[in-house]
């Protein structure tokens, strides 16, 4: 698997060049850009998202937790289907993954 190093050596640039272009940084030349991403094009680089984590602290995901749906009185109400529709439509349009988890049964 190919590394930033890896494409960086192979466009002839330092491996925050090849960074920032990740990232589209103005800063970087059309020119230099369109070297990059050929070299990542020929070594087959894909940016590492557990990285990308880790330098940004960015998931890019939310959790949901539910009440336990397992009664048949919690399923058959739409409104937990239209609550996670809407939450899925608006995470999805700002590139954003759902985890959807239902709590634990509460003995009274």
């Amino acid at each position: 698997m190919a590394t930033i190093k890896d494409v960086a050596r192979r466009a002839g640039v330092s491996p925050s060049t090849v960074s920032r272009t990740l990232k589209d940084n103005p800063s970087i030349s059309k020119e230099t850009k369109a070297k990059v991403r050929a070299a990542m094009d020929e070594l087959g680089y894909v940016p590492n998202s557990a990285a990308q984590i880790l330098a940004t602290g960015l998931t890019h995901s939310l959790g949901v937790v539910l009440p336990p749906l397992t009664d048949r009185e919690n399923i058959s109400q739409p409104f937990y289907m239209e609550i996670i529709t809407a939450i899925n439509e608006e995470a999805s349009s700002n590139s954003q993954v759902v985890s959807i988890a239902t709590g634990p049964h509460l003995k009274n």
